[in-house]
């Protein structure tokens, strides 16, 4: 029954029915956006985005479907250069272009694999498959790790990481499970693009439903009542952290499952199970799925919005402000911007938890941690940093409000 209380009367504050409305339209406008990200142009040269769009990509897409293998590359070549010499391609007429570009769609993701493995790994070059030849083209996975090899030894790169660290991820790459498999799996990549940005305005907007959860009682000047009651210094105190714990979980959760099923019922679920190189994560390290990187996204957001969420009721039950339960997430979101802006603690911002709420850009970056002979990637060391701060942080909560002292 406490437990409610405390739910209810969080809800019942006209200013967070407004944050909960604010919550739907960002679901709303977040899905949109997410949705017409895929576009398609037919074979007359006009271009239209959305489900209808998705369908006919697919379609397309899915005619290259299957490992990507030597013979495939030489196939894509072989495309690539019979539209290149087509008379649309030639045009100067952007409609024309535009039919030429039409007859890519379906092998573009594997013609950015091949303008990837044949750049500069720092560099991105969209015309580097137009001068690949049929006899290099087989090349193609070993030249990814040989352009990291050669990245790492490079100037003012070199020593970024030690020796160790290096060794890591050049095994990480040669790991990797080639050939790579493909297929039409834009609805992921779409999804998977804007999640962080959802994330965050949830864990935003939601500081605003719990800011009131501890200083409330201060406010109203009842804490005097509150506390000289039975069990107001323990169960009332425990069930102030438990509607905190509730409210958080179920916008958080309403709002991200919400969001995947407008995305995959509008784009498609298919090619959840390619790996994150055969699309925009070919630099990355962590050999996972576009499934799997979907689930690290959706779990770390929900560690990531515990912890902060939970460290700005912590110092709003110590200062007994609201101001501060409302101003830690921003603070916790946009400093590590500004650092890395600065070239500060560069190092360290990937250990951040704003990175938990931001997978998708965290599986592409290199941050490691390296323990004596033992070195991972940044992704496994928040999920775990943080589930034992966020477990740590609900007994000093607990203990902080209950010894509140009366006004």
């Amino acid at each position: 029954m406490m437990l409610l209380f405390e739910i209810k009367k969080v809800l019942s504050k006209p200013v967070n029915k407004i944050a909960l409305l604010i919550l739907a339209i960002t679901l709303a406008v977040v899905s949109y956006f997410a949705v017409i990200s895929v576009s398609y142009t037919d074979e007359n040269g006009s271009s239209f985005s959305g489900p209808a769009a998705a369908v006919r990509l697919r379609e397309e897409k899915n005619k290259w479907a299957g490992r990507v293998t030597e013979d495939v590359l030489k196939k894509v070549l072989q495309e690539n250069s019979r539209i290149n010499q087509s008379p649309e391609y030639l045009s100067t007429d952007v409609t024309q272009n535009n039919i030429a570009y039409s007859e890519k769609q379906g092998f573009s993701d594997i013609r950015e694999m091949i303008n990837f493995a044949f750049s500069d790994f720092q560099e991105y070059d969209y015309y580097r498959a137009d001068k690949v030849s049929e006899s290099e083209v087989g090349k193609l996975y070993e030249n990814r790790i040989e352009s990291l090899k050669t990245w790492l030894s490079s100037n003012g790169i070199s020593e970024r990481w030690s020796q160790a660290e290096k060794d890591y991820l050049i095994r990480q790459f040669d790991a990797l499970d080639t050939p790579l498999y493909y297929e039409y799996s834009d609805g992921w990549r779409s999804l998977l693009e804007y999640a962080p940005t959802l994330i965050m305005f949830t864990v935003l907007i939601a500081g605003f439903l719990v800011s009131g959860i501890f200083p409330g009682e201060f406010t109203l000047k009842a804490d005097s009542i509150y506390f000289s009651c039975r069990f107001g210094r323990d169960r009332a105190v425990r069930a102030k952290i438990g509607a905190g714990f509730v409210i958080v979980s179920a916008v958080y959760w309403i709002m991200i499952l919400g969001y995947s099923l407008v995305v995959l019922l509008s784009l498609g679920a298919g090619g959840g199970g390619c790996a994150i190189q055969a699309g925009r994560g070919w630099k990355s390290f962590y050999n996972i799925t576009c499934f799997q990187e979907y689930l690290l996204t959706i779990f770390g957001g929900y560690v990531g919005i515990l912890f902060v969420l939970g460290l700005a009721m912590l110092i709003s039950a110590k200062t007994r402000s609201a101001v501060f339960a409302v101003t830690i997430p921003f603070i916790i979101l946009f400093v590590p911007s500004i650092l890395t802006s600065m070239n500060i603690l560069t190092g360290v911002l990937g250990f951040f938890p704003d990175q938990l709420l931001q997978i998708p850009s965290a599986v592409s970056s290199y941050n490691l941690l390296e323990i004596g002979v033992f070195v991972t990637g940044a992704v496994p060391v928040l999920f775990v940093l943080y589930l034992i701060l966020y477990g740590a942080l609900l007994p000093v909560t607990y203990r902080l409000y209950r010894k509140s002292e009366l006004r």
